[in-house]
């Protein structure tokens, strides 16, 4: 009996000491079918780690991917390698790819209601509207994200942290993996997209021109979902500018017009009808307005707070009390406070939350978020395990460490001009949520404006507006039309034939 009880403990310690390893290379291939726009599409969804090498070729990360290839005919008119291939990133920094992955345009995605919120039980449920009939695609997970990590050495050591966190050696690395990928894959022939979300935007304005001038790989598009421009988020000062400050504005009037909160004028209108006002406004008044500071005139300053109090449902006392500058923070704290005691959303501006108090400057919490969490979490940790048969001890990280984040010499902006210029096959598509308060539209249109001052490459950019927030594909209706969107972008910018010449 002692014998057979110090077996049972010594297994036990077995069990229960091993160490979790990050598998560094490996892949597994599952097959599904399903149906998109009436038609039965076949297709291969191959899961799991690629590396990241150092100089030496020695491996210093592994990176979790999904990729969604599909299988095609034998009398199929495209061969499969001039498919075109998306390559698909988050944001955060530190998020990993669920968001986008089963969220959007992924061939399968989370079981939500209609507006987005969670219902149990979990569980996925097929995409109608994937893009997977028109493109393949890639979901890439960064370092520290979903399953993706470091590789210590021999010795036990990890690689420098700012080989990975950093808005310059994100980029770098992350092209150096997509050479390899698309080089593993035999995709070289095939038209490319990079799509990002959120601080993806980012990503994907640096990593077009990363792709372009050290790995000679040139893009037909580059898409941007919510993007976050740091231009206009970070300052040295903590402080806003005139420009940024002023931008808010036609994000928080959606959101008073969703919540009814503005007069009945505005409110009979459709949401379309009204922006274009706000937005007119925002930039031919409420910019020199602030640019002004307190040399204002009392006249002046006065007029503008009763305009910006009619569009934003803000009460005129509030705004002027700001100096015509209202944070964000404040907003969502403000904006129902004397209708229900109720705050909003920052991600998403539609969901509401319940603070401790009705009092104070800002929000106790994205409630949004709790919400996304609540629901995505779950789904994509079932979804990896037993529909995509990849098996493996290490958390998936929605978020990850990744910080301090190095933000220096962030040239993304330019690099992007840089790379349109370079290419002219090379489109750029941005879609936004109306009631998206992070990463708001107008300023997506501001950074798109800015991308080429000279105004000669207007025609390659292409701006779309969806009545939801930050993942504005969350909400059924809009997750069909971006797909939709996608679709149609990918169509009219893959073009055979078509010589790249100016």
């Amino acid at each position: 009996m002692k014998n057979i009880l110090l077996l049972l403990l010594l297994n036990t310690a077995f069990i229960f000491s091993q160490d979790i390893h990050v598998p560094i290379d490996t892949i597994v291939k599952t097959y599904h079918e399903t149906i998109i726009k009436g038609k039965k599409i076949k297709y291969t969804a191959e899961t799991g780690m690629q590396p990241v090498w150092d100089n030496d070729g020695k491996p210093i990360a592994s990176l979790f991917y999904t990729y969604y290839k599909r299988n095609l005919s034998k009398d199929s008119e495209i061969k499969e390698s001039h498919r075109p291939i998306v390559i698909s990133f988050n944001g955060g920094p530190g998020s990993g790819s669920l968001w986008m992955h089963i969220g959007y345009t992924g061939p399968r995605v989370l079981k939500i209601d209609d507006e987005g919120f969670p219902i149990q039980p979990y569980g996925m449920k097929t995409n109608p509207y994937s893009i997977i009939d028109t493109a393949d695609i890639v979901f890439v997970c960064p370092v520290n994200t979903g399953y993706s990590r470091m590789i210590a050495d021999n010795n036990g050591d990890y690689p420098k942290r700012e080989t990975f966190f950093g808005i310059n050696a994100d980029i770098k690395y992350l092209a150096t993996w997509i050479n390899t990928f698309i080089s593993r894959k035999n995709r070289w022939e095939s038209p490319k997209y990079i799509i990002g979300e959120s601080y993806g935007g980012t990503r994907v304005m640096g990593l077009s021109y990363e792709l372009q001038s050290s790995h000679w790989m040139y893009l037909n598009g580059v898409i941007m979902v919510s993007p976050a421009d740091y231009k206009l988020l970070e300052f040295d000062d903590g402080q806003e500018d005139a420009i940024d400050s002023s931008l808010h504005l036609p994000y928080y009037a959606a959101t008073a017009w969703y919540h009814k909160m503005l007069d009945q004028e505005i409110q009979s209108m459709d949401l379309l009808a009204f922006l274009p006002q706000v937005e007119e406004f925002t930039i031919n008044k409420l910019i020199p307005a602030i640019a002004k500071g307190g040399f204002i005139s009392d006249k002046e300053r006065d007029a503008i707070a009763e305009k910006y109090s009619y569009y934003s449902g803000l009460s005129k006392e509030f705004i002027l009390s700001h100096n015509l500058d209202v944070p964000n923070n404040t907003f969502w704290k403000e904006l129902l406070r004397d209708r229900n005691g109720l705050t909003v959303g920052r991600l998403d501006s539609r969901y509401r939350g319940i603070d401790k108090r009705e009092a104070g400057s800002s929000p106790d919490t994205n409630i949004e978020l709790n919400s996304w969490n609540h629901s995505f979490t779950p789904a994509i940790n079932y979804y990896v395990r037993n529909e995509l048969k990849f098996e493996t001890d290490i958390k998936y990280n929605v978020f990850g460490p990744v910080h301090p984040w190095d933000r220096e010499n962030d040239n993304t902006r330019e690099n992007l001009r840089k790379a349109m210029a370079q290419n002219p096959f090379l489109k750029v598509f941005i879609q936004s949520g109306y009631y998206d308060g992070a990463t708001n539209y107008f300023q997506a249109k501001y950074t798109m404006w800015q991308v080429d001052p000279s105004g000669k490459m207007k025609d390659r950019f292409y701006f779309e507006g969806y009545r939801s927030g930050h993942m504005m594909y969350l909400r059924a209706e809009d997750l069909k039309k971006s797909n939709d969107d996608l679709r149609e972008f990918i169509k009219n910018s893959s073009t055979n034939g078509i010589p790249a010449k100016y």
